[in-house]
């Protein structure tokens, strides 16, 4: 009788476990993907790293990729919304560029399709480093460093504009985040996180429904919702001009988040308790509110478990050296 019921203690001890461990889809990658039309290279990941760190770049060459993607702030900046060219403050918060290499469309509002394009957009935007890019290869044709280091990665085209852009992108596509506690937990080491941050995990998955959007190893979905955080920028519709995509923003990647506040697309929130008790209050309808968008009924216990979820999402990261730049 005592053998029978230790058997039954056993086999439901090991159903807990299976049902307590994340699902594959939250496995990270074992691999960088590159596109055809731009494959990796070290010698262009490390052209791509000068560049991204280059102010020559800029008009009056007082910024740089990384004054707005910086790896100190999660590849973010630390404020609400970015600063631009003349110390203008833009309308949004600079987005990360961690796992880029996964993204589907960049920028908030998507307007982007590769990282080709996203890299071209702040270099020539007139609000933010405000130089087009002839005028950069004409400055770049003139170190005599940057002559040599393209012909090495790009052979006879040399310096161009798109070999520019081509390079910065490869560059971005290797900024990933560092193995995390989570990803410890799902190939199975259950002192990895604390209970706490296993039940966040439950709610994040389950009754607060977070994971309707914010799903896969990278936790996004790569789309766009009406959150009910904007009245005013109207996102992605200014893309589209769909009346359903109507003050819609993309979905952040949740990897790091513990070093990127302020959060959401305005910079409004400074912290995880409050971002998600914006999620637990009723949202005022209009008819573009993502239909995913209804109130959880969370206890502060419960907004405490997922916060402490959240955290373990945040990885052990390389050091970030700057580059030397050429002359």
């Amino acid at each position: 009788m005592k053998s029978k019921i230790f058997l039954l203690l056993g086999a439901l001890l090991i159903s807990v476990k299976v049902v307590a461990q994340p699902t594959d889809a939250f496995k990270r990658p074992d691999h960088i993907p590159f596109p055809a039309s731009n494959p990796y290279s070290a010698p262009k990941a490390a052209l791509g790293k000068m560049l991204f760190f280059d102010p020559r770049l800029s008009r009056n060459r007082n910024l740089t990729c990384a004054s707005c993607h910086n790896p100190s702030f999660g590849w973010e900046d630390a404020t609400a919304r970015a600063v631009g060219s003349q110390n203008t403050q833009l309308g949004r918060h600079s987005p990360t560029i961690i796992n880029a290499a996964w993204g589907a469309s960049f920028f908030w509002d998507g307007r982007a399709q590769d990282l080709e394009a996203q890299a071209q957009g702040p270099i020539e935007a007139a609000v933010e480093m405000n130089i087009t890019l002839p005028e950069v290869v004409a400055r770049l044709k003139k170190v005599k460093g940057y002559q040599e280091l393209f012909r090495e990665v790009f052979g006879q085209s040399g310096i161009s504009e798109q070999n520019i852009l081509k390079a910065i992108a490869t560059f971005e596509r290797t900024i990933v985040s560092g193995e995390a506690p989570f990803d410890r937990w799902v190939e199975g080491d259950e002192s990895a996180i604390s209970s706490n941050a296993k039940r966040g995990f439950e709610l994040f998955t389950g009754k607060a429904r977070c994971v309707s959007c914010h799903t896969g190893w990278n936790f996004t979905d790569n789309q766009f919702h009406d959150i009910g955080t904007s009245f005013s920028d109207e996102g992605r519709f200014v893309i589209t001009n769909n009346p359903v995509n109507k003050y819609a923003f993309k979905t952040p990647s949740l990897r790091n988040i513990s070093q990127r506040a302020p959060y959401m697309h305005d910079g409004s929130m400074n912290d995880l308790n409050t971002v998600i008790r914006h999620y637990v209050k009723k949202t005022p309808s209009r008819p573009s509110l993502s239909p995913l968008m209804k109130s959880a009924e969370l206890s502060d216990l419960e907004i405490e478990q997922l916060v402490a979820f959240l955290k373990t999402l945040t990885g052990e990261d390389k050091v970030i050296t700057l580059p030397l730049l050429p002359y």
